[in-house]
């Protein structure tokens, strides 16, 4: 393989641990007729990304086997058929796969301009946990202005970015997270934090409502939050669960869900069709990207390593002490 047609990406061998991900020499991409082609400036490590290193998270067909469900960078190359960004445009977006690398391929109605003031690593953290809470938020749980949400795991990457969309839409915001990333929470538009690990969520919401609960949670541990997510709703309350971090089978009293008319969804963005993403990225640049150059929301991101790095970046992930994303410079 000659080397102009080989780049630098994160590679794994191994049984799925840290230590088995390296940099090596892989083919580089080459653009579809309506693709563009990024010389990657930074990517951002996602849960997904420990899920698939581990063999539990297998891309979608045809999708690179590259980590990385986001990037950053410049575009270096159009598709034959791709009229919308000329070389040099900077920009950033969701990927099903491939941004660990030197390079990335992708549609160019799904690549984002990068934010005014912004730069490229920071933008590397928008597109995944963004268009997440943006779906999740809006698009499933129609979340309206004057609403409150409960969001769990609120110092998270999605939680973060859910935080902001939330306040942006004119919704009161509360959430679960440890004591120590109260403080950010609060500073993201939170008001009111619940510490997971001393108080009952479930409680603090009947107390705090009178008993009528939220109209909308949002949950990314699923079996052991899951009764209390049904006893915190509202009527015609909203539960839209987006990961299975806590375990996959629990005993559940369905009569809440009955009974207060409650709609229950799960979703992920990874498989869905390419026109569904498109429609969603143009939809959150719509919403996000006047507040994001203005600075009136901004990406949290708890550090910035070198790609070199990222078994050190997945290990920091997994010990859940992060706030916001940590992202991987090239």
């Amino acid at each position: 393989m000659s080397k102009e047609k080989t780049m630098m990406a994160v590679q794994i061998q191994g049984d799925g641990g840290s230590e088995g991900l390296y940099l090596g020499a892989y083919p580089r991409p080459e653009p579809g007729p309506y693709e563009v082609l990024v010389a990657v400036a930074a990517t951002a490590v996602n849960r997904a990304d420990i899920l698939q290193r581990q063999g539990k998270y297998p891309p979608p067909p045809g999708a690179s086997p590259i980590l990385g469900l986001e990037m950053a960078g410049r575009v270096v190359a159009t598709g034959s058929m791709a009229r919308r960004w000329t070389i040099g445009d900077r920009v950033c977006g969701l990927l099903d796969g491939g941004g660990y690398a030197a390079y990335a391929v992708i549609h160019e109605d799904l690549a984002l301009p990068i934010p005014e003031g912004m730069s490229l690593p920071e933008a590397a953290a928008l597109p995944e946990v963004y268009m997440t809470a943006y779906q999740a938020l809006f698009w499933l749980a129609d979340l309206q202005a004057g609403e409150r949400v409960l969001i769990h795991a609120g110092a998270s990457g999605v939680g973060t970015a859910a935080i902001q969309l939330a306040r942006l839409k004119g919704a009161e915001v509360w959430v679960t997270a440890s004591a120590g990333k109260h403080e950010a929470c609060q500073a993201l538009g939170a008001s009111r934090t619940i510490d997971y690990r001393s108080q009952d969520f479930a409680e603090v919401v009947k107390e705090a409502t009178d008993g009528k609960g939220v109209p909308v949670i949002l949950d990314f541990l699923a079996a052991p939050y899951f009764q209390q997510n049904l006893a915190s709703l509202a009527l015609d309350g909203r539960l839209v669960m987006l990961a299975l971090m806590g375990g996959i089978k629990t005993e559940v009293n369905l009569a809440p869900i009955l009974l207060k008319r409650l709609r229950v969804m799960g979703s992920t963005l990874r498989n869905r069709e390419l026109p569904y993403k498109i429609a969603l990225a143009e939809a959150l640049r719509e919403f996000a990207w006047p507040a994001l150059s203005r600075g009136q929301i901004r990406p949290v991101i708890d550090r910035m390593m070198p790609i070199a790095q990222v078994t050190e970046a997945h290990r920091l992930l997994e010990t859940n002490a992060t706030t916001g994303k940590v992202v991987l410079t090239m």
